[in-house]
């Protein structure tokens, strides 16, 4: 019992440290996600030069994007035209790193791990890419049936949901965010409060300013295992508490995020095993470069004194702002996690054939409406998408379907994992269009 309070107070602590910069943070992405035009990323990246791969990275960075969302958002990109180098650079920066994290990483473990985490990730990317565009500069874009009509796609799109909006803002940053990424958020804290309350620090004896060991030690768990870059923070420190190096904690920082067996799989069917073995060195490289500069290079104290700074917040009692923004961080996470949800249920405006009422209950907006008159030859097919987990998922799953020729309609529910596509299509064409972005699909 004593054990389990002491990871309960470590958890609280860590807590009471990151919320007020995690809302802040939330609410820098979800402003960027409402404000900042898509075709901001699309209308750069199609080229096989440096500075497709250069501005790749440079949007990457600050996009609050989770490992599991960046995969169909990237391939996404590669299919409108983006290059296989920038679609790797995006595929590297991004995950690490984003405005969110950057916020909740100087929360936690200070200005130094958070200027040098984005651009660790940042150089990261321009050397995936780079290599990328040399080893498989004539790689050519993928295809699925015939090619998406334009003037399709611009009646499509007058029927997105328009953008702009603080309300949209909102909702994004503190339904859609906690939603996706709660879960994993949750997880680090626990996992950090477990190492650093209940695991004894003999375990890390032979780590213990050793950078060698400790990068190899991280390098082996933070590969396959999936961490967002937020939960990732937590753990870093309390390893960093348990003697590990700071390079050492910056590698979990760095790998954790960026890769998974999930990824790994999904980039070696789309991209090919040339690009998943450049993709995973230049990942292993730039987080063991980075690593040993950080324990070799720069001053130590400019890393472990956040560690002091812990300890002592340990014996404080926190401030009535921290615990405000942390009731109000737990409330969010609750409601993010609860399968009851109280607000923020996605209720649209259809037009199905399934539908009886107009104003029915789909899960995922409406790309077209078109549907003045109907006719026998149109027909409503779904299809179970299998991989999707977030809410970046669907919304790529709804936009690659959209793409293909002589669909009408479409929504994609990520709870029920459906996709409803009204039209006069190819049913191999709309599984292509599927895999494409590293899902698979089930009539």
């Amino acid at each position: 019992m004593n054990v389990l309070l002491d990871i309960l107070k470590e958890v609280w602590v860590l807590t009471n440290e990151m919320s007020p910069y995690l809302l802040l943070g939330f609410l820098l992405a979800g402003l960027m996600h409402e404000f900042l035009p898509s075709t901001l990323y699309t209308n750069h990246l199609g080229k096989n030069n440096f500075r497709s791969v250069f501005l790749s990275a440079l949007f990457g960075v600050p996009l609050p994007l989770c490992s599991c969302g960046v995969i169909p958002t990237a391939m996404g990109l590669r299919r409108e035209g983006a290059s296989k180098g920038a679609t790797v650079s995006f595929l590297i920066a991004t995950p690490q790193t984003g405005v969110d994290s950057i916020i909740a990483t100087y929360s936690l473990m200070g200005l130094p791990f958070a200027i040098i985490r984005p651009i660790a990730a940042f150089l990261t990317a321009i050397l995936g890419g780079t290599l990328v565009n040399k080893v498989e500069a004539s790689s050519p874009l993928p295809l699925w049936g015939s090619a998406p009509k334009q003037n399709n796609q611009e009646g499509k799109n007058k029927t997105l949901p328009q953008r702009g909006s603080l309300e949209g803002a909102f909702r994004y940053a503190f339904i859609e965010m906690m939603e996706d990424i709660g879960k994993w958020l949750v997880i680090g804290l626990v996992i950090a409060g477990i190492i650093t309350a209940a695991v004894p620090d003999s375990w890390f004896t032979a780590f213990q300013g050793n950078t060698l060991y400790s990068i190899l030690f991280v390098l082996l768990f933070s590969i396959p295992m999936y961490l967002c870059a937020t939960g990732s923070i937590p753990i870093a420190l309390a390893l960093m508490m348990k003697g590990l190096t700071p390079g050492a904690a910056l590698v979990l920082l760095m790998a954790g995020p960026a890769s998974n067996v999930a990824s790994i799989l999904i980039i070696n069917k789309v991209l090919g095993r040339k690009t998943l073995a450049i993709y995973l060195f230049s990942i292993i490289a730039g987080a063991i470069a980075f690593a040993l500069g950080i324990d070799y290079l720069l001053p130590a104290e400019w890393f472990t004194a956040p560690l002091a700074c812990m300890q002592e917040c340990c014996a404080e009692q926190p401030g009535w702002f921290s615990v405000l923004c942390t009731i109000l961080m737990i409330l969010l996470l609750i409601h993010a996690l609860s399968p009851y949800k109280l607000i923020g249920g996605h209720h649209h405006h259809c037009h199905c054939h399934d539908c009886e009422e107009e104003d029915s209950h789909c899960e995922a907006p409406i790309l077209n409406s078109r549907f003045s008159s109907l006719n026998s030859q149109l027909s409503t097919l779904n299809y179970k998408i299998k991989g999707m987990t977030c809410h970046h998922c669907a919304a790529n799953a709804q936009k690659a379907i959209a793409s293909v020729e002589g669909v009408e309609q479409v929504t994609v529910s990520l709870e029920e994992g459906l996709a409803h596509v009204t039209g006069n299509f190819q049913e191999e064409d709309i599984r292509k269009a599927v895999e494409s972005i590293g899902f698979e699909v089930e009539k």
